[in-house]
């Protein structure tokens, strides 16, 4: 009697359970962070395990080189195509580098980012990227996928948003991908609003004419080093005093100064050797999300240069407001660039434990390869490896 009572009750949990959360409507693109385990189990069966590729190591051929070709036009996104906060990605799904639906794989996003070599049918090899260093692009990669991403699939989206979600999901009915806040999209940014104000990911009008005035008032009609200083302090405080909300901790603290300096390690035509962003240049990949016509990535491997200078000009502690206005307060838990293991340490045993408490099967494998793949960059700063799922 008992037995049959428990069977029937685990039948009629399925039911609900397969009624509320049809496996059917599930992206192979979308997050798994936040789910039940009962959704777990159901959901797991029916998604195609992808094992994680190994990524690609540095280029060998770092030179300036040509991105705008014939075979690679650029191409406005679609109704249903992903595109979000970062510019770069948007600007590599835009012209093909990357797959102009804006879902792709950990190696293809590292791969168009550095070199972005797709070979052609007659054995050529087109180049686009940006000519980022390979630890930084795979640090990056990793973190999003890790958080924003399907680790089972081995996809993420540049985005957010799906057309293939619907009413029969539970709300929020977002995939997640990079227009997740707070991880890699995130307040005082650059070009794009505060979540507390609605729409996060889409390029902001207003911003941008901060941008440029900055620019002008900084940088005589330029983008530098200068100018990122200034303004980067200005979103900053612009936060601080309009959204109670307002987050500045890591890991959004390293990637807004990221933000600061990318435009100009990546965004200026690589036969260029001031480091000065035209912004009509800018304009195009952070509206217009493609590459300016003629233009040449950058001859060497960037990453973060120039950031010590931007937290230099106006220094600001890792923190948040309070639930009001004005209440800024530094947290002296979270990371900052003097303690970068930290950022690792709490990234790991925070953020991911928190994602996924107790994974099992092919979930916590494809974790577990892919915190391998994340430490990569952390292993060169001598910090000590985490297992928070064994080895």
């Amino acid at each position: 009697m008992c037995h049959s009572m428990s069977l029937a009750t685990l039948i009629l949990a399925g039911l609900y359970f397969a009624k509320a959360f049809p496996t059917s409507s599930f992206p192979a693109h979308r997050s798994l962070t936040g789910l039940s385990r009962d959704h777990l189990n159901l959901i797991l069966p029916m998604l195609q395990v992808a094992p994680p590729q190994d990524p690609p190591g540095p280029l060998e051929d770092t030179s300036a080189k040509l991105v705008y070709d014939d075979a690679h036009p650029w191409i406005a996104p679609g109704p249903n195509d992903m595109r979000g906060p970062c510019p770069a990605l948007n600007t590599l799904a835009s012209h093909g580098y990357l797959p102009r639906n804006g879902i792709a794989t950990p190696a293809q996003i590292i791969t168009a980012v550095m070199e972005g070599k797709e070979p052609s049918n007659l054995g050529v090899n087109r180049h686009s990227g940006f000519n980022m260093e390979n630890g930084i692009a795979k640090l990056a990669t990793y973190a999003a996928l890790l958080v924003d991403g399907n680790p089972v699939t081995n996809l993420l989206s540049i985005g957010g948003k799906s057309s293939t979600t619907g009413e029969d999901l539970p709300q929020p009915a977002v995939v997640g991908g990079l227009n997740t806040h707070d991880v890699f999209e995130g307040d005082a940014s650059m070009s794009r609003a505060d979540s507390f104000f609605g729409d996060n990911y889409s390029f902001n009008p207003t911003l941008w004419d901060e941008f440029v005035d900055f620019s002008n008032r900084f940088g005589a009609g330029k983008y530098n080093l200068t100018v990122a200083g200034e303004l980067r302090r200005q979103r900053v405080q612009d936060s601080i005093s309009t959204n109670p909300t307002f987050s500045f901790v890591a890991p959004r603290y390293f990637i807004a100064y990221g933000e600061s300096v990318f435009p100009i390690n990546f965004f200026v035509d690589g036969r260029q050797t001031d480091k000065q962003l035209d912004p009509n240049d800018a304009l195009a990949f952070f509206r217009d999300m493609k590459y300016p016509d003629g233009f040449f990535r950058t001859g060497q491997p960037m990453g973060i240069e120039g950031v010590e200078a931007v937290i230099a000009a106006h220094p600001v502690a890792p923190g948040a407001n309070r639930g009001t206005v004005n209440s800024y307060t530094p947290d002296p838990n979270s990371a900052d660039f003097s303690n970068i293991c930290l950022l690792y340490v709490n990234f790991v045993n925070q953020t991911i434990r928190n994602l996924y408490p107790n994974p099992t099967g092919v979930l916590k494998d494809a974790l577990n390869r892919n915190l391998d793949f994340l430490y990569e960059f952390f292993d060169t700063l001598a910090c000590p490896q985490i297992f928070p799922y064994g080895q």
